[in-house]
């Protein structure tokens, strides 16, 4: 999926064509209509409704508005000084995008104010255009395709942008000072299937006016799809580490069998794994690198992700997760070279159950890619079960958006994994931890519980001390022969326990 680089897009240009001239018209964001009584049943009522009721799809925006090119929507921005609760005391600034292209259908956007509720119009007359942006229909079923959130992060009066939902039930967040890079979904339906994936929407958003002091702000979302459909409330605290708290409850309309809790999408594109694939001058790409979990039992676990050749699909079996979520650990610009992708910046995003999830496992779909505009990294939470027709399921848990959590423990962290041609024969792959302060004076006192699915090893596996890291490395070389596919597992130990956490690595031919 390229949406990613859409909506990047969109707030690059947002950014870099804000006015500043003096006199220039304001439009104010401002609800109309008829004020309504607001309460998160009545998200929930709703969502029971549409579930009762068979699925209709949205009318689609104007032809005109989805025939608008990426370089199209370059030419209409919106202008910060129409904002939503500019000039008041409120905590907040909320912005629009118009709907067309990659987002089809409008959603509906309501305000709410004193627990009263009243519905945020489209007005064209919120964005500034260049001349070149040509003169397009509006009707009634034109309307915004989704919004950002700005607050007060950095500096007084400065509202800076940290969260933005928009296109089917997708939305992405950044701890401050930090650039876009992963996005989290509503809910994944099907994923990786061979019939095809079904993509729920959010089709409509409250959001609550906070007050002059108020540092969380909270947003209600009606989700719907063919096969669910389903009520969301997100309270967001920005930050160095933006923390959210989600609740949903949904309502299945058919048997689903194939659900993803807190899915998350990222894209990897090389690093030294598979560096010697790509003709690139940078060392990597990607905005995520692994996929860490915390699994019932109390492992905690690193699966370094890849950009395989073919469609490959990893699955955790576990009970009542700790966590798991996608990392971004390289966090020095030379790691990547790239002044202005600036991979470095990307955030991390850990899942945190707020309730025990039960039977199910962590998946991972890996999807070949050779851009690296295109998201090919999935991850979400399966449950067991099947989500019967009929029935209803709460769910709730916490993401944090910024750097890697800290899980209170003092396991020694996977920092690369690399991995090329040895110099006589077979392959050499090598994996650097971090060090702590449980390493020992004598190397020999830590060892290397290591397994491999396949291949034949070529020697015992090494444990070294990195010179520049300061921390251990293990080595070892292995000769994959008929194999196409094998599976790794290693830990550093020590006689009382472990030392580092689980390195999981899939090797394909």
């Amino acid at each position: 999926m390229i949406r990613r680089e859409f909506l990047a897009g969109l707030m690059a240009i947002a950014a870099a064509t804000q006015a500043r001239a003096q006199n220039l018209p304001v439009t104010p964001l401002a609800p109309a209509g008829d004020s309504v009584p607001f309460s998160a049943a009545m998200v929930r009522n709703r969502a029971m409704a549409l579930a009762a009721a068979d699925y209709v799809a949205r009318p689609q925006v104007p032809e005109a508005w989805r025939n608008l090119s990426y370089d199209d929507f370059a030419h209409i921005w919106f202008a910060d000084r129409n904002a939503l609760w500019n000039h008041t005391d409120a905590s907040l600034r909320l912005d629009t995008f118009p709907a067309g292209l990659f987002v089809p259908r409008a959603v509906e956007i309501n305000v709410v104010e004193a627990g009263m509720s009243r519905v945020l119009p489209f007005n064209l007359g919120v964005f500034d255009t260049t001349n070149n942006f040509p003169q397009m229909p509006v009707d009634d079923t034109m309307g915004y395709s989704g919004f950002r959130l700005r607050a007060e992060l950095e500096k007084p009066k400065i509202f800076t942008e940290f969260m933005v939902m928009q296109g089917a039930s997708y939305f992405r967040a950044i701890g401050t000072g930090q650039n876009y890079g992963l996005s989290s979904r509503g809910l994944a339906i099907d994923t990786a299937e061979p019939t095809g994936e079904e993509f729920p929407d959010f089709i409509a958003f409250w959001i609550e006016r906070p007050g002059p002091e108020n540092a969380s702000f909270v947003v209600h979302a009606l989700l719907d799809s063919p096969s669910t459909a389903g009520a969301y409330r997100f309270s967001v605290t920005p930050g160095p580490t933006l923390r959210m708290e989600v609740e949903a409850e949904l309502f299945p309309r058919t048997d689903m069998s194939h659900v993803g809790i807190a899915p998350l999408t990222s894209m990897f594109f090389f690093d030294s794994t598979n560096r010697n694939r790509f003709d690139d001058f940078r060392p990597a790409v990607h905005d995520s690198d692994g996929l860490l979990m915390w699994n019932g039992a109390g492992e905690i676990l690193w699966r370094a992700l890849a950009n395989p050749t073919a469609l490959q699909i990893s699955t955790f079996n576990d009970t009542n997760p700790k966590g798991f979520g996608l990392m971004q650990r390289a966090r020095h610009f030379d790691d990547y070279a790239d002044m202005v992708a600036r991979y470095e910046k990307r955030p991390s995003l850990w899942v945190e159950p707020m309730e025990g999830w039960g039977e199910g496992a962590v998946s991972l779909i890996e999807i070949p890619t050779d851009m690296e505009i295109n998201d090919n990294i999935v991850a979400y939470w399966r449950p067991k079960n099947v989500w019967a027709a009929g029935s209803a399921h709460k769910i709730s848990y916490r993401l944090q958006w910024g750097v890697e959590p800290d899980l209170g423990v003092t396991l020694a962290q996977v920092t690369n994994t690399r991995m090329g041609k040895a110099f006589k024969h077979g392959l050499v792959a090598t994996v650097d931890f971090s060090p702590t302060d449980l390493l020992p004076a004598e190397l020999s006192a830590l060892k290397a519980v290591f397994s491999s699915s396949a291949g034949t090893m070529l020697g015992e596996p090494v444990v070294q001390i990195n010179p520049d890291t300061g921390g251990p490395r293990l080595a070892f070389s292995f000769d994959p022969g008929d194999a196409t596919v094998i599976e790794f597992r290693a830990q550093l130990s020590l006689e009382n326990g472990p030392y580092s956490e689980v390195w999981l690595y899939r090797w394909t031919a």
